[in-house]
């Protein structure tokens, strides 16, 4: 509804714009925005971004980020450090079964004469099986059975979680789209001829036309939606490391005006494990491994009444209104994993694991390609002749994963070469070896059903490499605020 006032004021002031009005002038030149009479320069003021399906709202600011607890495996890679994030969404709850499913759903309608697309998104249900462990019933329905809708998705990689995000911000753009009139409903999209978003903005999609927007331009009757605009949404995204680990301590429930009075150990005060409020004191927290062997608990008193997993709102949320930040499932975040990161972030909005990269285009600086799957095609950024330029370190944005080029640098294994492999930090024969942290490794945080206590807090890390899974690691996505940091 908001969204459709917010369009409706648009074309109102458009409307009034073509008249001699004198709002919306602009403060350089003097010229009238969005009047045909001058040339029809479009401009949305005031714009206001919406929070998307399932997102709320994390006012940033500065923490320290890294370990609260004792380092107990003796990792030493994640020191405290001062960092300021910027505001940002993330899911309330983690990635459901049903939201996996529909995802799942929407690929075998589209690419039905693709079955290896569908086949790749599918969750490996196998990490359930365990050798000593009777635990089929959970390879057979945890995922599937309607009694499980509600809990987490696990089994699935971190390139499987980043697919999901960009098929939710493309559906979710068309579906504003759809409600503005702007497209049609399309149920027989299929192959690369479905919505996306990058796609539509760069022209190369079409899609069943409802109205397009009455354009300024006195050359031209009206137009398809630009980014300009500010009518679809920023892009789901899984949150970076830092964002994360911000959002789970929910240090505004634990501050006055800038001082935080107790650094917390978990996502809510003290360093107990069990609720404190009076109708409800001794329940659990999250959902973890209360001791050796224990699960869930005595029959009569289940401790966290969850064997495995529990439904994604099961229990209490933090002070940002969100659920299972400690405990239930690990979940995947964007960064390459670094024990040394600590060591060289940026201080603001820290990340690793950035690739810069550019949209194919033809000749002429068209974007002329989309893949199979309708995604626009992009290539590596070339750096450019640094001798020209004055500040050319800051250019060189060669691709390193890491932000490090020395450690970034894959030697071939020799030996292995018909198979293809690179390995990072591998040497030459005779003292060939390879180290198990590369840029395909990702950063994973929360704790579980299956941890202890220990990695319920939000400054723990561990690892995994982005193409595996398991049976206690989920996500949930995130995604950029643009303009100002506080909200409405």
């Amino acid at each position: 509804m908001k969204r459709t006032v917010f369009f409706l004021s648009l074309l109102g002031l458009l409307i009034v714009s073509c008249g001699k009005s004198d709002k919306g002038l602009s403060s350089t030149t003097g010229w009238a925005y969005n009047n045909r009479e001058n040339g029809g320069f479009e401009v949305v003021e005031g714009y206001e971004q919406e929070s998307g399906p399932g997102l709320v709202f994390v006012e940033g600011g500065s923490f320290t980020m890294g370990r609260v607890e004792q380092d107990l495996t003796y990792d030493w890679n994640n020191s405290p450090r001062r960092v300021s994030v910027s505001s940002f969404y993330i899911d309330e709850t983690e990635v459901r079964n049903v939201d996996y499913r529909e995802y799942l759903y929407w690929i075998s309608r589209v690419f039905a004469q693709y079955a290896e697309v569908y086949r790749k998104a599918l969750p490996d249900t196998l990490v359930w099986r365990s050798k000593l462990a009777y635990n089929e019933p959970y390879v057979e329905y945890y995922f599937r059975h309607p009694a499980y809708n509600e809990y987490p998705v696990v089994g699935v990689t971190w390139l499987q979680a980043n697919d999901y995000c960009l098929w939710r911000s493309d559906r979710v753009n068309e579906k504003i789209l759809i409600d503005e009139g702007i497209l049609k409903w399309d149920p027989n999209q299929s192959g690369e001829e479905n919505f996306n978003t990058d796609a539509y903005l760069a022209g190369q999609y079409e899609g069943l036309v409802g109205r397009n927007l009455p354009s300024m331009d006195p050359n031209k009757e009206d137009r398809k939606v630009q980014l300009e605009d500010g009518i679809m949404l920023p892009k789901y995204r899984l949150p970076s490391e830092a964002e994360w680990e911000f959002a789970a301590f929910g240090l505004i429930g634990n501050s006055v005006d800038e001082r935080v009075y107790e650094r917390r150990l978990y996502p809510w005060n003290g360093h107990v494990l069990r609720n404190d409020q009076k109708k409800i004191r001794g329940q659990m927290r999250a959902n973890f491994i209360r001791g050796r062997g224990d699960y869930m608990g005595t029959a009569g008193a289940l401790n966290d009444n969850a064997d495995i997993t529990a439904p994604v709102k099961a229990f209490w949320p933090n002070d940002y209104g969100l659920y299972n930040m400690a405990g239930n499932v690990n979940e995947w975040v964007a960064d390459v994993y670094r024990p040394l990161s600590a060591e060289d972030f940026d201080e603001f909005r820290p990340y690793r694991g950035n690739e810069f990269d550019q949209l194919v285009r033809d000749e002429e600086g068209k974007v002329a390609t989309k893949d199979s799957l309708g995604r626009l095609k992009r290539e590596p950024v070339k750096p450019e002749n640094v001798a020209s330029r004055r500040n050319y370190r800051k250019s060189d944005y060669r691709n390193y994963k890491d932000g490090d080029l020395e450690s970034s640098i894959d030697y071939t294994n020799t030996e292995n070469k018909e198979a293809g492999s690179t390995r990072m930090y591998a040497q030459k024969p005779p003292t060939d070896f390879s180290s198990l942290i590369n840029d395909n490794v990702r950063v994973f945080k929360g704790g579980s059903w299956k941890d202890r206590a220990y990695w319920l807090s939000p400054g723990t890390r561990r690892f995994l490499q982005e193409d595996m899974s398991k049976d206690d690691l989920g996500f949930r996505c995130a995604m950029t605020r643009v303009g100002s940091p506080k909200g409405y």
